[in-house]
């Protein structure tokens, strides 16, 4: 099968039901994904040879290798035909028999009598397409078997099939881009050679070069539906998600129309952050499937990511009496501890996470955010400081968010010089960073709360400077900052310049109760100033 570089664990297959009419010819309409067009076309033909060999490959493809070895299986023993020998050998494949499948497929050589490229290209075809990678040498052997018949003549069939096995290995990635290399010099026009290519790009997170070749197929074949839905998802590994969504989009309107089209819409809304817009698309699948695992599963995080956290933990916890414990996923667990948390159970909560943790290793360090959110909903910020750190620890480079959720703990912790260190660190690195002056500027506070040494004071004055850009977006921290300085002005007893930065409070918050007595109180006679004193 294709070489997914990730997996997009919420994101759905196909469904095999629906209609369409784009495709001309069932091989054609595997290729496009419009698996129930072929299906209903090679159905028509009856149980004919070539009609079970590709029924057996859309089985294949659709990842159901019982269906994919029955059909196989049907293709009946011909002698003279080496189909019907590559049809047993792909059955074997199908069933993890690597040994019967080479067996079958040297009888397809054979009966050719070693010299038919068509024959070399359906076994290398068969590797390339199937999941078994422990024949990759054998594989090909066959390939090379090919190359030599066709001295020097690339048949662009026979190098699709050749980059689709080394795609299979890890290491194998310059030597299968090296072959759709050569199969669109023969076939320029090939695009099914470029799409491969924008996988192997993604694969290695060129992402802008798996771009090119994702919409070089789309120039090609405008309805070649895979390309659109593989450069919806290089946008989104790519954080470009408003892209990504209307990439999709596009993918819908020419994508097979099936339940499973619907519910893969649903899930990319929910990965590009539109968590309404994807309740509703849930809740269509729903409709139609009410045992559907995935929208289950994606019901109760989008309520949850929309703030619904009762009505999350209820569908959560019908969603898990669906799933049978072995199915369930890390991020269940991840989220399933997040609505515990919210809803006032934490240690249940952190205990759920920890689960998480448990059952996914390889995901651990990045689960301690989450465990540490956890522990900061219960107000264990020593637990959350130490799962901060932990995560930090198992980065080559931590991450300047991991700084400041670290300090926000330590400051829950009433830490706020070790706060007040990862905030300067944060601002070092990334000087415009304007949230980051208003954070140093509150831990400095903590630190000189009378405001006496005035701490907070050019960190305030810093904020003010780059938050007046877009005072709208900033506008509580700029009245908090500029209250601060009014304040800290006015106990030094200059009330003159403390007038303009409670004037600025008004300006930013009219009805500021605390601004308006301050500056009434500076504009009245002498023995009413006396009774009138600001708050910091």
């Amino acid at each position: 099968m294709n070489f997914k570089p990730w997996n997009i664990s919420f994101l759905v297959a196909l469904s095999v039901s629906g209609t369409a009419a784009y495709a001309q010819t069932p091989q054609k309409a595997i290729e496009l994904e419009r698996y129930s067009e072929a299906r209903s076309a090679l159905l028509k033909q009856g149980q004919s040879p070539e009609a079970s060999f590709e029924l057996g490959r859309l089985y294949q493809m659709r990842d159901m290798p019982d269906s994919a070895a029955f059909y196989f299986s049907r293709v009946p023993q011909d002698p003279k035909n080496p189909m019907t020998m590559v049809a047993a050998g792909r059955a074997a494949l199908a069933k993890g028999n690597a040994a019967e499948a080479q067996a079958q497929f040297d009888k397809a050589v054979k009966a050719s009598k070693g010299k038919d490229v068509k024959v070399f290209t359906m076994i290398a075809q068969a590797y390339g397409e199937s999941d078994i990678k422990a024949d990759n040498a054998k594989a090909l052997a066959y390939v090379q078997a090919a190359e030599k018949i066709s001295k020097g003549k690339d048949d662009p069939a026979l190098m699709i099939a050749r980059g689709d096995i080394y795609a299979q290995s890890e290491q194998g990635g310059g030597e299968a881009m090296n072959s759709y290399e050569r199969a669109l010099l023969a076939d320029p026009n090939s695009a099914l050679a470029n799409y491969r290519k924008g996988e192997l790009n993604v694969r290695a997170r060129n992402y802008n070069d798996a771009r090119t070749s994702f919409e070089k197929a789309i120039a090609i074949d405008p309805n070649y539906a895979p390309a659109y839905n593989a450069l919806a998802e290089t946008y989104f590994y790519a954080g470009k998600y408003d892209d990504a969504l209307a990439t999709f989009q596009k993918y819908q309107g020419v994508a097979e129309k099936s339940p499973g089209t619907d519910a893969k819409y649903a899930s990319f809304l929910f990965l590009t952050k539109k968590y309404p817009e994807a309740l509703v698309e849930v809740d269509k699948v729903l409709a139609r499937n009410p045992q559907d695992v995935t929208m289950n599963r994606l019901k109760a995080y989008s309520l949850f990511e929309t703030g619904k956290n009762a009505e999350a933990l209820t569908s959560m916890e019908a969603y898990m009496k669906l799933v049978p414990a072995e199915k369930l996923i890390t991020e269940d667990y991840v989220y399933y501890g997040k609505m515990l948390s919210k809803a006032g159970r934490a240690e249940e909560g952190t205990a759920t996470i920890q689960k998480a943790i448990a059952k996914d290793p390889k995901k651990a360090a990045e689960l301690q955010n989450e465990l540490a959110q956890a522990y900061m909903l219960q107000k264990n910020y020593p637990a959350a400081i130490a799962a901060y750190k932990a995560k930090m620890k198992a980065d080559e480079k931590p991450e300047l968010t991991d700084q400041i959720r670290l300090a926000v703990a330590y400051g829950g912790n009433k830490q706020y010089t070790q706060a007040d260190s990862l905030y300067n660190a944060v601002l070092v690195a990334r000087p415009t960073y304007v949230p980051g002056y208003l954070m140093r500027a509150k831990a400095n506070y903590a630190l000189d709360p009378d405001s006496k040494q005035g701490l907070a004071k050019p960190h305030y004055e810093k904020f003010i400077e780059l938050a007046k850009a877009d005072p709208a977006k900033y506008k509580d921290g700029l009245v908090e900052a500029n209250e601060y300085l009014g304040y800290y002005y006015y106990a030094k007893g200059e009330k003159t310049t403390a007038a303009p930065y409670y004037e600025q409070v008004l300006s930013l918050d009219p009805g500021n109760a605390n601004a308006q007595k301050v500056i009434a109180s500076m504009k009245a006679p002498a023995k009413a100033t006396s009774k009138a004193a600001p708050k910091k």
